[in-house]
């Protein structure tokens, strides 16, 4: 970390939301994934879980990501009601980004290199939280995997929210479906994102499903017992 990226009081954790905006996005997508974040932090349970901690709180931050991601957050603390009340506010006003391809292995370079070591204040963890409804397929100039193992060796655990949707998943990119096994999708966020302490990779099934899936991971990444639990039982790694 920078030298004068610890200035604040420590927190819990420090979470990075990065929300694919790329062509896939329509206005009606977009605004399901804004709100469900929103709605997450406006959450009694999401909010006694970030207030809950030893530290009493969280650094919070957002990415959109498409062709290019844009800190659309930057770093902002959340130690009581008010504080979630105001973030949640923040992002309903966010406005739509857009952009051709799924680059996210360009956005994890951005978050290694420049948002993770600018974290205002010494944090218990570091977490990465991606959403999207597709793999990387932005040709990058490194393997996603290498640049997540970077990430995990400098601390930070990535937590994948696939978007699994009705379309078949026939991607020359993704896994074979397997019978029986877990959605396309689902598997190459469990192989290419998911890394370090107490990692996840938890699905919404579809972008309707977006506002549960991003309530229930905010809780288990902003608590501890619970993530470590809920790890234990999915992670698979």
């Amino acid at each position: 970390m920078s030298a004068n990226a610890q200035e604040g009081p420590p927190v819990d954790t420090a979470l990075v939301v990065s929300v694919d905006v790329s062509n896939s996005v329509d206005e009606g997508r977009y605004k399901l994934q804004m709100e469900g974040i929103a709605k997450a932090l406006e959450d009694p349970g999401v909010i006694d879980a970030i207030t809950g901690g030893s530290a009493g709180g969280i650094l919070f931050s957002m990415v959109t990501w498409a062709d290019t991601p844009s800190f659309v957050i930057p770093w902002i603390r959340i130690a009581n009601k008010a504080d979630a009340l105001a973030a949640a506010k923040r992002v309903r006003s966010l406005p739509q980004q857009g952009g051709e391809f799924t680059c996210m292995t360009r956005m994890l370079r951005s978050a290694n290199d420049k948002i993770v070591p600018q974290i205002p204040a010494k944090a218990s963890r570091i977490i990465i939280d991606v959403s999207g409804d597709g793999p990387d397929n932005c040709n990058a100039e490194e393997p996603i995997d290498k640049v997540r193992n970077e990430l995990v060796s400098n601390g930070v655990t990535i937590n994948g929210l696939p978007i699994l949707l009705d379309t078949p998943e026939d991607s020359a990119l993704l896994p074979k479906a397997v019978p029986g096994g877990k959605p396309p999708l689902e598997q190459w966020y469990r192989e290419h994102v998911m890394g370090g302490p107490s990692s996840f990779v938890l699905p919404a099934l579809g972008y309707g499903d977006f506002e549960r899936a991003i309530r229930q991971k905010f809780v288990i990444e902003v608590s501890s017992v619970a993530s470590q639990k809920y790890s234990i039982a999915t992670s698979g790694r």
